[in-house]
């Protein structure tokens, strides 16, 4: 991986956490506040919690794909310590999901008219469980080239005692 790409990344990772921190601060001040511009209904403060969580969950993907990244400048992403954080970020994304699950079931009462509306909002959270799937079956293939990588040294290590 490029100097550049890698640094490219970093930089998109870290607006994205600064704008997450920030995002988070607002609803938690428009909560903790009571200076809420709306009428303070339940839905908008369901809709202010969840959203919340969810910039906990983009959070947890963006540090743990740092860390990947991390790994990979270092070559030291073929190793058992790199599933901790392809499993965090599919923790994350299935955290997601659930959360927009919720998000729809908040705004399915509002949407008797267009229940529409509802079923393209699931379809949305099932669409992002197939992201987490994507990334577990991206896990299998990183899992495989681990057991690759220590059969080849291991080979490599006989091969030396052989000479």
């Amino acid at each position: 991986m490029g100097k550049l790409a890698v640094g490219a990344l970093r930089a998109v990772l870290l607006v994205v956490l600064v704008g997450t921190v920030l995002v988070q601060a607002l609803m938690v001040w428009t909560l903790v506040s009571g200076k809420d511009p709306e009428d303070g209904s339940l839905p908008l403060t369901a809709f202010r919690v969840i959203t919340i969580l969810g910039m906990v969950s983009v959070q947890v993907a963006v540090v743990c794909v740092g860390r990947l990244v991390t790994m990979v400048r270092r070559g030291t992403v073929f190793s058992h310590a790199a599933f901790r954080y392809v499993d965090g970020v599919i923790g994350a994304i299935v955290a997601t999901a659930l959360l927009w699950c919720a998000v729809t079931a908040v705004n399915a009462p509002g949407q008797r008219d267009d229940p529409g509306v509802t079923v393209i909002m699931g379809g949305i959270g099932v669409a992002i469980l197939g992201v987490a799937l994507i990334v577990y079956v991206l896990r299998m293939l990183l899992a495989q080239a681990v057991a690759r990588d220590a059969e080849a040294s291991q080979l490599q290590a006989e091969l030396a005692e052989v000479i």
